[in-house]
């Protein structure tokens, strides 16, 4: 039977890792009990010694940027041509017109001032764990309107399973780890508050 406690708890305390300097120390002191975000942790403590080696940034990952203006999907693969490239794989999370049965009028996306870092090291953690020639990924903040995009992850690889794989990663990983918090408001006056992209 599958530990959920330690799920949650190891899920807890990798988002606090976000928020803390010393990656080794905190692989080191965190008992992770198999739990299914451990695989997670590991990617981001072999970023880190990725990052220090390639002077802060992972040479794969060209593009990362949390923005209050709209994302820019052709500035973005720009970034990411390359001719070793055999498979290129983007996605756009566009905001659509309903939720829950209810109309979407409009909707707001509020980040924590650590947002980009956060996504950034996602970025290196999907970088670490895949063999990537390029990868870029933007979050939208601010006020949006139905039909604009609020997330674009763009990976390129040699071949294409590894490009599917790396973007699907990408984007679950961002939608779990990402501070940004989502309030919809719908056609019949209601509104929510959803946590995460």
């Amino acid at each position: 039977m599958r530990d959920t406690k330690g799920d949650t708890a190891c899920r807890i305390a990798l988002r606090m890792s976000w928020w803390v300097d010393d990656f080794a120390a905190f692989g080191k002191n965190v008992a992770h009990g198999g739990c299914a975000c451990q695989s997670v942790l590991m990617a981001r403590l072999q970023a880190g010694s990725a990052l220090n080696a390639n002077n802060g940034r992972m040479k794969s990952v060209r593009h990362v940027e949390v923005v209050d203006r709209p994302l820019d999907l052709g500035a973005m693969l720009g970034a990411m041509r390359d001719d070793h490239a055999g498979a290129v794989v983007t996605f756009s999370g566009d905001v659509r017109n309903h939720d829950h049965g209810k109309s979407v009028q409009r909707l707001t996306y509020e980040a924590h001032p650590s947002a980009e870092q956060v996504l950034r090291e996602v970025a290196d953690s999907i970088a670490a764990e895949f063999d990537l020639i390029a990868l870029a990924v933007a979050h939208r903040v601010g006020e949006l309107a139905v039909g604009d995009a609020a997330l674009i992850a763009i990976v390129s690889s040699a071949h294409r399973d590894v490009a599917f794989a790396a973007c699907t990663a990408l984007v679950d990983r961002t939608k779990e780890l990402l501070p940004v918090w989502k309030h919809q408001v719908f056609a019949d006056g209601t509104d929510e508050w959803v946590n995460c992209a």
